[in-house]
């Protein structure tokens, strides 16, 4: 790792470059990445960027023959960065960021190429039939960049207990933001031709008819599905809560303030299920800031670290 070596000028536009796409793009995500330091900054905003570009080529309206060989192109950028191809001076500022950032922070590129997989079962309008299935689905698209992400932020004390166990739960924790994010956007994806909900929780709800309308389907319990899941992401959350104790204060501040959003945002949708069909639940700002003091001060490490030690006494 080099992290102490300054960027050069060509580097250091390439990371502004994708700081502006983090902050426009994705505030919840900026909202956290800025309590880290600088270098770590920098680098999170690569891989979003990154990662955003594939996204758009999945959720663009191209045909899917074409969205797969931009895709598989994509994945071929990654290759070069991966083989320290990809010169300072490169025309592609995302290249030229993402290839600086895995020079300095041990970043398993893998999880991009997860990503990609993950969007090409968009393309190809894969459903999934349970939880299990979905889980292979979000592993890709979330728990890839919540293991990429423990590149960037590093362990603090390796020798602590669960140590070995971080990159676990960082997936783990990339899962509960995923299940979130589908239940928030089930009216947006019905109206997209997509649906993530396992066939067998529909069907067990009366949901299968979908969700293209401001009220639930006919004769199904929207209510009791959406409370299904709310506990099944609510015990992710708690499994993958138990990170924050193994990363240093900043890094857990991050993680603390773009997770305790999405968990708050969870708890909003369990208060009023229905709010998903009529918009999209989001948080004021206001509350992100009070999340954010929560990270910062460390509340949410130490309350969890009082709780894994209650559960091994």
């Amino acid at each position: 790792m080099n992290g102490s070596v300054p960027a050069s000028a060509p580097v250091l536009a390439a990371y502004s470059y994708c700081e502006t796409v983090t902050g426009q793009q994705a505030r919840n995500f900026a909202y956290g990445i800025r309590l880290l330091p600088a270098d770590k900054r920098q680098a999170m905003s690569a891989l979003y960027a990154f990662s955003r570009r594939v996204d758009d080529i999945g959720d663009g309206s191209l045909a899917p023959e074409v969205k797969q060989a931009r895709l598989e192109d994509t994945r071929a950028l990654l290759g070069r960065v991966r083989d320290g191809r990809i010169e300072p001076d490169d025309t592609d500022p995302v290249a030229v960021a993402l290839a600086d950032a895995a020079a300095r922070f041990p970043i398993p590129l893998g999880g991009l190429d997860e990503l990609i997989d993950g969007v090409l079962m968009d393309v190809r309008g894969e459903r999934y039939e349970t939880w299990d299935d979905l889980r292979v689905y979000c592993r890709c698209v979330a728990g890839a960049i919540g293991r990429l992400s423990l590149g960037v932020f590093g362990t603090a004390g390796r020798g602590a207990p669960e140590a070995d166990r971080a990159a676990e739960y960082a997936d783990t924790l990339g899962l509960a933001l995923q299940l979130t994010n589908i239940l928030r956007d089930v009216r947006e994806d019905a109206g997209n031709g997509r649906t993530y909900l396992p066939a067998e929780d529909l069907a067990k709800f009366g949901c299968s008819a979908g969700f293209h309308q401001e009220r639930p389907p006919a004769g199904g319990d929207f209510t009791g599905l959406v409370e299904f899941e709310v506990q099944r992401a609510r015990a992710l959350f708690a499994e993958g809560f138990r990170l924050l104790p193994l990363l240093d204060r900043r890094s857990g501040a991050c993680v603390a303030a773009m997770a305790g959003i999405y968990r708050r945002l969870l708890d909003r949708i369990a208060r009023d299920p229905q709010a998903v069909l009529r918009g999209r639940v989001s948080l004021p700002g206001r509350e992100k800031a009070y999340v954010a003091v929560r990270g910062l001060s460390g509340l949410d490490a130490r309350h969890i670290t009082r709780q894994s030690v209650r559960g091994r006494a």
